[in-house]
């Protein structure tokens, strides 16, 4: 019983000490950097367009790893629905900027 103590003390400490790390919870300016293995400023990556059941555009990227996404909208705050593809598709080189292979 004593060694179960010890071990469930020893991996609560890791885990504690990892929240720590970069990478872990980000606020403020930290989120503006992609914390994954290729880590590089946001603006580096490759932005496509995924358009939603409604037929409204949305700005998609995927890194592998991470994704995001953000709905298109005008400059008084209107969704923008194009019509640049059909509902429920994405276009553009939206995988394009990280070299981790994505396997869906």
């Amino acid at each position: 019983m004593k060694l179960v103590k010890i071990l469930a003390l020893g991996a609560l400490s890791l885990s504690v000490a990892a929240c720590g790390l970069e990478g872990g919870t980000r606020t403020g300016s930290e989120r503006w950097f992609d914390g994954g293995q290729d880590a590089k400023h946001l603006s580096q990556l490759v932005a496509g367009i995924w358009v939603d059941p409604n037929g409204c555009d949305h700005w998609i990227i995927d890194d592998g790893v991470e994704g995001y996404l953000s709905e298109r909208m005008t400059p008084d705050g209107r969704p923008v629905c194009s019509g640049v593809a059909q509902p429920n598709t994405a276009v553009g080189p939206f995988k394009a900027g990280s070299n981790i292979p994505d396997s869906l």
